[in-house]
């Protein structure tokens, strides 16, 4: 079965990916994550995805002055479908905050491992593309470091003694859950990433509760 792309499932990508104006630029940001996925970074070329998309080499450059700037468009669009479906599968979960980690936790992996081509394109790939690249995956460990943030202030009403970790706290487990993933990735071991789900969450806890102070006596 073919991957369903993070990238063209995007609102704005989506409804162009057909006979219809607009459709090539869809069509090279979706081709672009897939061969960067495939090939790698450094084998990927813009005759790659103009050959994938069927368009002109001249269509392209009148799209993106690069190949990385079609890169980092197209995981843009990833990287907000895959928070959307985090999104989406917190606000249906019952529970508690804890129970709403996990679910948005497994939500993560579930959406990379069923998508192998975006998930080593952008995990992998992207940070080899250039520091405009570099910048865009900074941006990105922020966005979902603020989430952490948001769920942590929801368990500061159980725990009102907890301090919620500072910035650059919740940067560093943002950047160590995706690290994992990448592990995994170069390992080829994308199927096991549902399996990280117990670890990623107790890391993420850990993060959290084990500020607490030490308990006199």
């Amino acid at each position: 079965m073919a991957e369903v792309s993070l990238v063209a499932s995007h609102p704005a990508v989506e409804p162009l990916l057909g006979p219809r104006s607009g459709a090539q630029r869809a069509r090279l940001l979706v081709e672009m994550t897939n061969i960067v996925g495939e090939k790698g970074w450094a084998h990927t070329t813009v005759a790659d995805a103009v050959r994938a998309a069927h368009v002109s080499r001249g269509t392209f450059y009148a799209l993106f002055v690069s190949k990385e700037e079609c890169l980092i468009e197209g995981y843009r669009h990833g990287v907000e479908v895959l928070a959307q479906h985090i999104d989406d599968a917190v606000r249906q979960a019952d529970g508690d905050w804890r129970e709403k980690l996990r679910v948005g936790m497994r939500s993560y992996l579930i959406s990379l491992s069923t998508r192998p081509m975006y998930a080593r394109a952008h995990l992998i790939e992207l940070p080899l593309a250039g520091e405009q690249a570099q910048r865009e995956r900074d941006v990105t460990l922020r966005r979902f470091a603020a989430r952490f943030r948001r769920t942590f202030e929801v368990g500061r009403l159980e725990h009102p003694e907890l301090i919620v970790p500072s910035d650059d706290a919740l940067y560093l487990l943002t950047a160590g859950v995706e690290e994992l993933v990448a592990l995994r990735l170069r390992e080829g071991r994308i199927k096991d990433l549902p399996a990280l789900e117990d670890t990623l969450t107790a890391f993420a806890l850990a993060a959290f509760l084990g500020t607490a102070p030490a308990t006199q006596g």
